[in-house]
């Protein structure tokens, strides 16, 4: 009997891929460089049992209709829409994701993203690179504080909630704002609700958390960045369809708000001329939330143990409900 075929839209680490050879017969993009192109994903799809893929990776129901064997596609991210659920579920196809094992990993990004934006360290560090400290002066770089400050986050989830930790830890009052209520979060780190335009007009830090839905997508408007503190930081270690870009620009230029640190971005990658990244008072990088070698590891174990146990006719671990 021949094995399932499973198609890999990324080239991953042998030593990940190799344990599964044996449940499986693997096919894989082999560019490091690159994505996988559109044609050839279709090509490959319409052949294979199993596909794991990435952010990039667009399976929506053109894709679908042409995968008249699959039965799981196993996303290595948290989030998943860059795939079309409800077509999937229409032709029994299982869709996975890969929670939990990344939330710790992206509290520490969004944290030390407000941070580095905080205290202007990306700014200070090609200032001494560049040669140009010369002296020492009261206000040379001079940021500000994160201790003590309110911050807000839009979207308490998982990767919320330990937001909210390392705040308390830095002894911050802590405001969210969520589809629903989260008592333990309220109970366990003093954490308030507040609406989002309470939120907006309050908080010193604005973290989005929020995945991108309809409902969310360019939440963060002209409205909500003239709603802000002139001193309020922006960041967003989310999804850069729930900014408006063009408003956030406006907002940074004209001091509206004070700054933003950006770890995703409505197109990806980003091109290098965008006004964003010409900005001194905005600190940008490269989607990198979960990008620790020990948690992009147990991603791509998690997409591939998912895999295996669909192929083999049992349930998932983290189906996409």
């Amino acid at each position: 009997m021949s094995k399932p075929i499973v198609y890999i839209t990324r080239c991953l680490p042998e030593d990940v891929v190799e344990p599964y050879r044996k449940h499986f017969q693997i096919d894989m993009w082999e560019y490091e460089d690159r994505p996988v192109d559109r044609n050839t994903l279709r090509e490959k799809a319409a052949q294979a049992d199993g596909l794991l893929t990435v952010l990039t990776e667009q399976v929506d129901d053109e894709l679908l209709e042409q995968c008249k064997n699959l039965k799981i596609v196993a996303n290595m991210a948290v989030g998943f829409d860059n795939i079309d659920v409800d077509a999937a579920s229409k032709r029994n196809i299982s869709v996975t994701n890969t929670p939990d094992v990344l939330t710790e990993t992206t509290a520490d990004l969004t944290f030390a993203l407000m941070m580095a934006t905080a205290r202007r360290l990306v700014e200070a560090s090609s200032y001494v690179k560049e040669g140009k400290w010369q002296n020492w002066s009261p206000l040379l770089l001079a940021g500000t504080d994160i201790h003590h400050k309110k911050i807000g986050i839009v979207g308490m989830g998982r990767i919320g909630e330990a937001v909210a930790r390392r705040a308390s830890g830095f002894s911050m009052d802590i405001l969210y704002h969520n589809r629903s209520r989260k008592k333990e979060a309220e109970d366990e780190l003093g954490a308030t609700y507040r609406s989002l335009e309470a939120l907006l007009e309050e908080a010193d830090y604005v973290v989005c958390l929020t995945p991108h839905t309809p409902e969310t997508e360019k939440m963060f408007d002209a409205e909500a960045f003239a709603r802000m503190k002139k001193d309020a930081i922006f960041i967003n270690a989310s999804r850069g369809m729930t900014v408006d870009e063009d408003a956030l620009i406006q907002a940074l230029k004209t001091g509206e708000i004070a700054a933003a640190g950006l770890d995703v971005f409505a197109e990806e990658p980003i091109d290098a001329d965008h006004p964003l990244l010409q900005m001194d008072n905005v600190v940008c990088l490269p989607h990198i939330g979960s990008a620790t070698k020990e948690t992009r590891y147990k991603m791509m174990e998690l997409a591939l143990e998912n895999i295996k146990l669909v192929l083999s006719g049992s349930e998932p671990k983290t189906p996409v409900e």
